[in-house]
């Protein structure tokens, strides 16, 4: 009989060996009793002593199993690295120490369980060969932030360790200027604003984030309305530009969610429909993801001190909509 539960090296599993199995090879006897385990897995986990008899680990396979329980421990699989894929980017800027990228809706950052290719990461150790490998880590070569897969706009990626030293720096004292453009589901009230507050995990479901009063990271978004949509008195849309002072996992989403107007076309905070006209434009734009643009990314070079400053238009699925959203 097995069990299972977690610890931070992995996963460990509890093992019963009862009387009618004592006797046998110890690694005979745990590979039927953990079948997803190979009779070669566990003599390779008793050699690195991550199988135990009590508080005892074991020397060998070999040896005779004795009635009682037994522990298993598991570790987590190591993030396989990374390869280079020959997939286009437009590059907005690049020297020997960093990258800059203007990324389109649907290229995630970085692989991950379930989608370890096709990513930025790959993307960029085609691209920049083996100056960038090992930046940052094996699984994540190079990357200081993030933004979320269907997002698009400026990201920047370290070539160096001094540059991704640098840059996490600036990220982490949030002496960068970030600023998003968001079409929403109606318009925020007032017109401009900061909106304060901090965001975790939510706790009926883990993979969105909400703002919590308790617990949490500090998150701060300033917002203001550049352009509404729709009648006046009550818009319909808006175009909303959205300047980060924190960085949070689906910050801007998770604020303007909190407002009662999310993103257009957001799948996770969307809340409700937005009114059938607003509808039938996001369908004649093509738009299949959130409204979101990370359209400026301004930061002091991490080793030269010089200023740059980095702008992205609005990627053709947004420029179009807003094109039909002004005909309301």
């Amino acid at each position: 009989m097995a069990s299972e539960d977690e610890d931070a090296s992995g996963e460990v599993r509890t093992v019963e060996v009862g009387e009618d199995l004592a006797g046998e090879r110890i690694d005979k006897v745990l590979a039927a009793l953990v079948p997803d385990l190979s009779r070669a897995r566990l003599q390779a986990l008793i050699a690195e002593g991550r199988v135990a008899f009590g508080d005892t680990a074991l020397a060998d396979g070999k040896l005779k199993a004795r009635a009682g329980l037994y522990t298993v421990e598991v570790p987590p699989p190591e993030p396989a690295e990374p390869q280079p894929e020959a997939i286009p980017l437009t590059v907005l800027y690049e020297d020997a120490d960093l990258i800059v990228i203007d990324k389109p809706p649907g290229l995630a950052m970085h692989p991950a369980p379930g989608s370890e290719s096709g990513t930025l990461v790959n993307a960029l150790l085609h691209h920049c060969g083996d100056t960038l490998s090992g930046i940052g880590g094996v699984a994540r070569p190079g990357i200081v932030h993030r933004i979320d897969k269907e997002t698009s706009g400026v990201v920047v990626a370290a070539k160096t360790d001094a540059a991704h030293q640098g840059l996490s720096a600036l990220f982490a004292t949030h002496d960068i200027e970030r600023i998003y453009v968001a079409f929403t589901r109606g318009a925020p009230h007032p017109l401009k604003g900061t909106i304060e507050g901090a965001i975790a995990r939510s706790t009926h479901d883990r993979k969105k984030m909400a703002m919590v009063k308790t617990g949490g990271r500090h998150a701060v978004t300033h917002y203001a309305v550049e352009r509404t949509f729709g009648p006046q008195e009550k818009p319909l849309a808006a175009r909303v530009a959205c300047r980060l002072e924190t960085g949070r996992t689906h910050q801007i989403r998770v604020h303007l969610a909190s407002k009662g107007t999310p993103c257009l076309g957001d799948p996770v905070y969307g809340s409700g429909p937005p009114a059938e006209v607003v509808r039938t434009a996001i369908r004649e734009a093509g738009l299949n993801r959130q409204a979101l643009h990370a359209s400026v990314l301004g930061f002091r070079h991490p080793v030269t001190g010089e200023a740059l400053r980095f702008e992205s238009p609005l990627p053709p699925d947004m420029a179009r909509l807003e094109g039909l959203l002004a005909r309301l």
